[in-house]
This record gives structure tokens, sequence and C-alpha cells, in this order.
């Protein structure tokens, strides 16, 4: 499976971003898909996932509210649009996907697939 992200960049709090993850080289219906970030210092940290086979979708309590995850399954891409953007939401985003459903979603371990690193970057 290949991830290719796309969407970060430079905006002020309280403004809004949308990234992109296509997938390819795997029926895109059997994948789980999900974002991480990593800011300076710092663990790679959950932030949203879609589950593959449902309708469903997971989010870490400090984007719930701000942050939706979706999916397009003709184009085989997930976005993360958030919203109500913060300076502490600043990090490398990265896309994520997996063939087999755990209730440890929030672990970046139990991930087979990543993207490249896309950076999120909001300023005060």
């Amino acid at each position: 499976v290949q991830l290719q992200a796309s969407g970060g960049g430079l905006v002020q709090t309280g403004r809004s971003l949308r990234l992109s993850c296509e997938a390819s080289g795997r029926p895109f219906r059997s994948l789980d898909m999900g974002w991480f970030r990593q800011a300076p210092g710092k663990e790679r940290e959950f932030v949203a996932m879609f589950r593959g086979a449902m309708n469903v979708a997971r989010y870490a309590d400090a984007v719930n509210g701000r942050f939706t995850i979706s999916r397009d399954r003709a184009k085989n891409t997930v976005y993360l649009q958030m919203n109500n953007l913060k300076p502490e939401d600043t990090a490398v985003y990265y896309c994520t996907a997996r063939g087999t459903w755990t209730v440890q979603y929030y672990r970046h371990s139990e991930y087979d697939y990543w993207g490249q690193g896309t950076q999120v970057t909001v300023s005060s």
C-alpha cells in the first residue's frame, strides 16, 4: 500500500485546513485509514481514524468536535478537515493505514503503512 498525503501549510489560529491522503495498491474498502501527528520533541500521537469496513470514525479528545475524517471511495482518498485550528495542533501529520481491525486503533504500532508527513503550522 502506498499513501500520498498532501494539504499541510501555515495558517493562523482559528482557521481551517484540509489534509488528503490517497491510497493505492490494495482495495480501499478493506483498509482502516487514519492520521497521527508528531510535534517536535513529542511522541507520535493519534488524531483520527476511519474504519474501512464500516462508516465509523474515532477521534482523539484533543481534536474531537474540531476535526472530521471522511472518505471518498471513488478517489481512494481519506480527508482530514481541521477547523478552529490552535497553535497546539502544530505538528507533522502522517497518514496511515492497516488491513486488520484492532481495538487499539490509537496506537501507531497497530498500523502497517505510512505516508510521508505533511507539516501543519498554526500561528498565534
